[in-house]
């Protein structure tokens, strides 16, 4: 027997990697178990090129618990370790592997700072075991080896009878650890990490039920036999290749992935690529409405297919994040800061990669089938709104099949959109004024309005959706965008023709002054010669308030204190309207005062503002009326 310390100048190191690393501590069976999975894939590939002469059979690596002994094993059938081989990549390697990391990442090791604390390999075990043993037979025609810790630095190697070749890690739970020794917690980290790990991972039997014989008798019993309990799948979809798998291939993968959702995605993107990184992965478009409070972290990031984290923040597009699915790369820095991720060169590339993958399929979708795009529009378009927003190169890209929906339901792009408006909606001063509405149901009069012009109006409802046009406005220069109840629908597109009005200067004056009396202060009282038929008062919010005061909410704009702001609103009324008329020569004051505040509450009515004590008075005033 050989007994040793390990080289390292840090005499209490086991200690330190519990202390810094126990907001991880359940990571230590992920790293065991991603040990045995690339011991059993190096043995793979030694056969597959000749140089280890032994059968590759069908290997598993075997997770058991021992609850009395207070034990786990986990148990591997790969290359195995000589006992020179114990004392080089266990006492050597892994150690000061170990001591290399806490000299690095002591101060922000519990940060969140860090994802994932790959090649952390062995030395894991120590986060929960107060004595690790390690019995190993390699591949090689030597004998086993025993090797045991205490977590000092005092180490034992001796020689083990074991005589199946693979590697058999002992770990003896210490008190403050004894959760892991039930078989619901052991089960859901596996089911978190290990779902998907090339080799599969055994752990416990379960009862199956033999199919019926077609001669069985009919008091036949159905015979049940115990299997093995593997609880990964191997050969995740994103393994193979798009030409494998079916739609319903994909659909059963996602609920494999989230199997408390229920209802299918839209539609998935195959990412495939080896060169200038290597990355797989398939991503989902869920169902996603107008929502912005929308769950992000739903996309998991794997490390050959060992479960790292969900929080992908810098390796996928912000704008992606609300989508759900796998990205598998080794290529992807997992111990580093998240500054120093976003500012590494290889995860800059995958980044642009997605990116450009995602458009380019959502092209492809909108080119092949037009129609059903413009069906699921309503349930991707806040991941493109956002995407145009936060990434340029989508924004390149996304004008060939980013959508305009009208209030009837039709659909245009940007480019079809100024072809059918510019004979129509061209204004005196050769401007393209696209019209919209925020609310189909609020704004539905002057909604109406426009029709009756010829008008087209787009349903844009989005929370960003100010910032969205303000930034294609920018790159559109003859096309501005204008809510429908922004003004009267004679001052949204200006034309060369003037109504003229049938008051005089001198009146609109007088008429000016008895209305501003009755009208409250946060109403700016504006007298517009209309159509005698058109609405005599009509409220209007001012393009340009009301769309900094939306951006300053979502998020930018916030530079102007616009947030805060109190609503102010136009009150436009028709100098041609013979309620214009009326109130200009009513002499008896009570009397002007009612029907100006008859007509503005009917105005507030249609807007939707009149509420509470206004409304309960105003419906009391019309009954009274109409006695």
């Amino acid at each position: 027997m050989t007994t040793g310390k390990i080289n390292v100048s840090v005499e209490n190191i086991f200690p330190l990697i519990k202390k810094f690393l126990y907001s991880d501590h359940e990571i230590f069976l992920r790293e065991l178990i991603s040990n045995g999975t690339d011991a059993t894939l190096k043995l793979k590939h030694l056969i597959s090129i000749g140089e280890a002469k032994v059968e590759f059979g069908n290997p598993v690596i075997e997770i058991k618990i021992d609850k009395e002994g207070k034990k786990i094993h986990i148990i591997d059938q790969g290359l195995g370790m000589t006992a020179d081989e114990v004392e080089k990549y266990i006492n050597q390697v892994a150690f000061s592997g170990a001591e290399e990391f806490l000299d690095k990442y002591k101060d922000s090791a519990k940060d969140s700072g860090i994802i994932g604390h790959f090649g952390l390999g062995f030395y894991s075990a120590f986060m929960v075991a107060e004595k690790v043993e390690i019995i190993t037979k390699s591949y090689k025609d030597e004998p086993a080896a025993h090797w045991t810790c205490d977590g000092s630095p005092e180490f034992t190697l001796e020689p083990a009878d074991k005589t199946s070749r693979g590697t058999e890690i002992i770990l003896h739970i210490a008190e403050d650890s004894l959760e892991f020794l039930e078989d619901s917690k052991i089960s859901g980290l596996l089911n978190k990490y290990n779902k998907f790990m090339p080799i599969p991972i055994k752990f416990g039997t379960r009862t199956e039920t033999l199919p019926k014989p077609e001669d069985a008798p009919e008091d036949y019993v159905n015979e049940t036999i115990e299997v093995d309990n593997i609880i990964n799948n191997p050969n995740p979809a994103w393994t193979k290749q798009p030409t494998e798998l079916s739609d319903e291939d994909y659909k059963s993968f996602y609920r494999e992935l989230y199997p408390m959702q229920f209802e299918d995605p839209l539609f998935n993107i195959h990412l495939n690529v080896d060169y200038p990184f290597n990355l797989t992965g398939i991503l989902y478009f869920p169902k996603l409405g107008s929502d912005m409070q929308i769950q992000k972290d739903k996309i998991q990031l794997y490390q050959n297919q060992v479960y790292v984290t969900d929080n992908v923040e810098g390796i996928v597009p912000e704008f992606l994040t609300m989508l759900k699915g796998v990205i598998d790369s080794p290529d992807i820095p997992l111990n580093v800061s998240r500054s120093g991720l976003q500012a590494d060169g290889a995860v800059k590339k995958i980044s642009n990669y997605i990116t450009r993958k995602v458009a380019d399929k959502l092209k492809a979708l909108f080119n092949e089938n037009r129609a059903d795009f413009e069906q699921k529009w309503n349930d991707i378009k806040i991941v493109l709104e956002y995407g145009m927003l936060s990434e340029d190169k989508f924004y390149e890209k996304a004008g060939a099949f980013f959508l305009y929906p009208t209030v009837d339901d039709t659909y245009f792009t940007l480019e079809e959109l100024k072809e059918k408006l510019k004979e129509n909606q061209t204004d005196k001063d050769g401007k393209l004024v696209v019209l919209y509405a925020g609310n189909k149901d609020a704004q539905h009069s002057y909604i109406q309005t426009a029709k009756e012009k010829g008008y087209e109006v787009l349903l844009l409802d989005s929370p960003i959706i100010s910032h969205l046009i303000q930034k294609i406005e920018g790159d559109n220069k003859d096309v501005t965008f204008v809510r429908v109840d922004s003004d009267h629908i004679d001052n949204l597109i200006k034309k060369d023709e003037n109504t003229i009005s049938k008051l005089s200067d001198e009146e609109k004056e007088t008429l000016k002054t008895s209305l501003e009396a009755y009208i409250p202060k946060a109403y700016s009282v504006q007298l517009e010669a209309m159509d005698s038929q058109a609405a005599p008062f009509i409220i209007t919010q001012p393009e340009f308030m009301r769309r900094m005061k939306e951006m300053s909410q979502s998020g930018g704009g916030g530079m102007f204190g616009m947030g805060n702001m109190p609503e102010m609103y136009n009150l436009v009324v028709n100098t041609n309207s013979d309620l214009a008329t009326s109130i200009l020569n009513t002499e008896d004051k009570t009397h002007q005062e009612h029907l100006v505040k008859q007509a503005l509450d009917l105005a507030k009515l249609s807007q939707n503002l009149l509420k509470g004590e206004a409304l309960t008075a105003f419906v009391k005033r019309s009954f009274e009326m109409i006695k």
